[in-house]
């Protein structure tokens, strides 16, 4: 009783939708941060190689110092705010300690990876291609997985917590008032 009098039932329910509403916004980051990749190179080192290179054949240049550093700049404060607050919600999950250590992790290995990889292509060796190619499959296979977890760990608590209200002794009581 004291839970609907308080209306601590809103707030759970208000929590929910926020976090739900925010998971559903970050899939739409995740979709379009694949797009804007594939848009720029592909799965290919070549591909890689000629983004941050040039190509002289299809008359693009090499990426500057300049915009590789306004990239990074705010890459890393937007992805190190969207990864705590993704492994944060992933705390409260039913997952096994260990592996939301690992999942958080790669998580954070996979954006720093991702954008330093840029860098050792352009002023270190060409062959950082294959790694810009792998921290980038990292990290959105790891965002993925953080989101997903996060969406049916909410949606089973949720069902748990409607199955436990619908069976609660006083039920008709409650709703009546």
């Amino acid at each position: 009783m004291r839970f609907f009098v308080t209306g601590e039932q809103n707030r759970q329910m208000m929590l929910n939708a926020v976090v739900l509403l925010f998971l559903g916004y970050i899939a739409l980051f995740w979709i379009s941060n694949g797009l804007m990749y594939f848009h720029k190179m592909g799965l290919t080192a070549q591909s890689v190689i000629e983004y941050y290179l040039g190509a002289p054949e299809k008359f693009t240049q090499p990426r500057s110092y300049q915009s590789l550093l306004e990239v990074t700049h705010f890459h890393l404060f937007s992805m190190g705010m969207l990864v705590v607050t993704l492994a944060h919600l992933v705390l409260f999950t039913a997952l096994p300690t260990l592996l939301k250590v690992w999942l958080t992790g790669l998580t954070f290995f996979g954006a720093v990876a991702d954008e330093a990889a840029g860098w050792l292509v352009r002023f270190a060796h060409p062959g950082f291609a294959y790694f810009k190619i792998g921290a980038f499959l990292l990290l959105e296979l790891s965002l993925a997985a953080l989101i997903v977890t996060v969406s049916l760990s909410l949606l089973a608590q949720r069902s748990q917590q409607r199955v436990k209200e619908a069976s609660r002794p006083g039920r008709a009581l409650t709703e009546t008032l």
